[in-house]
């Protein structure tokens, strides 16, 4: 299936408001990127998309990618350093059960959407959102191969 027509445009665009939404309460940076397939290790190919997508460029180095590989239902979840060097072990577990709680019924933008606000969520504890923040990556969903 090809990525852009995966989620269909009603739901990206509800993705994009939950990622602005969530956005809103800290100074943290949330994409999602969408593509069909995944021919690596899942964890190594988010890491390989957060670096060429600029995430480890934010200011306090807190952005988080959510990837989702359709055809072959993969996704990961990876935070930047800033992140990790403060949130507990297990940080990630809570939203990624509740995720595969969704994708595993087929609701996969409502999977998409909880996992944004639960992130932003969890963000705001280490990275409340400033007077003068600024959004410093795209809020819209990027698509790959």
């Amino acid at each position: 299936m090809n990525p852009k027509e995966f989620l269909g445009k009603e739901n990206e665009i509800l993705i994009t408001k939950a990622i602005e939404g969530a956005e809103n309460q800290t100074s943290g940076e949330i994409r999602v990127h969408v593509e069909s397939l995944c021919k690596e290790d899942v964890l190594d190919r988010a890491a390989w998309l957060f670096k060429k997508l600029k995430m480890h460029e934010t200011k306090e180095r807190n952005g988080v990618l959510i990837y989702l590989s359709v055809n072959d239902r993969k996704f990961a979840i990876i935070g930047d350093s800033g992140i990790n060097k403060v949130v507990p072990e297990g940080f990630w577990d809570e939203i990624k059960e509740m995720m595969i709680s969704h994708f595993s019924k087929g609701e996969f933008a409502s999977g998409l959407i909880n996992g944004i606000e639960k992130t932003g969520d969890q963000l705001k504890q280490y990275f409340p959102r400033q007077e003068n923040d600024v959004n410093e990556l795209s809020d819209e969903i990027s698509y790959g191969r």
